[in-house]
């Protein structure tokens, strides 16, 4: 398994990986020495890339938490989609989608950013700050890919 670390405005994203599959991603004030995969470099680089080629062990099995992580990565970049339409689609609650997206081992490959409350941008871990960044990186992408 390798790790390594990027940059993401002040902030740094640690990856630790195998092959196409991701086993883990934080966010972190230091960087770590070591390779990142290329589609995560060019995301945090501010260019509209699809992470969905990259498997994620949070995905892995038939629980809720996988379900949930599974939906999530079906929301398009540049998208958002509230905690409640995820609970819907897959038959649980918005409160166990919170849950699963406070204890998602992958952010970025299962963009738990694009979850946001009915009335509001809702949490985001280790900061809200994060979470801001990333849709606004995502709104910014979005238009740049379309010219």
């Amino acid at each position: 398994m390798m790790g390594g670390s990027c940059r993401l405005g002040l902030w740094h994203v640690h990856v630790w990986w195998s092959g196409d599959t991701i086993y883990r991603v934080r966010f972190a004030s230091t960087g770590i020495s070591g390779p990142v995969p290329a589609p995560i470099l060019k995301y945090c680089a501010g260019h509209a890339v699809d992470l969905s080629g990259l498997k994620t062990v949070a995905c892995e099995g038939e629980c809720v938490s996988a379900r949930i992580y599974q939906a999530v990565r079906e929301v398009p970049y540049g998208s958002t989609a509230t905690y409640g339409e995820i609970a819907a689609q897959i038959g649980t609650s918005p409160r166990a989608v919170g849950r699963a997206m406070a204890h998602n081992p992958t952010p970025l490959v299962v963009p738990c950013h694009r979850i946001v409350a009915a009335n509001g941008i809702g949490g985001f871990s280790p900061a809200l700050e994060i979470k801001e960044l990333l849709l606004a990186l995502e709104q910014k992408g979005k238009k740049a890919s379309r010219k």
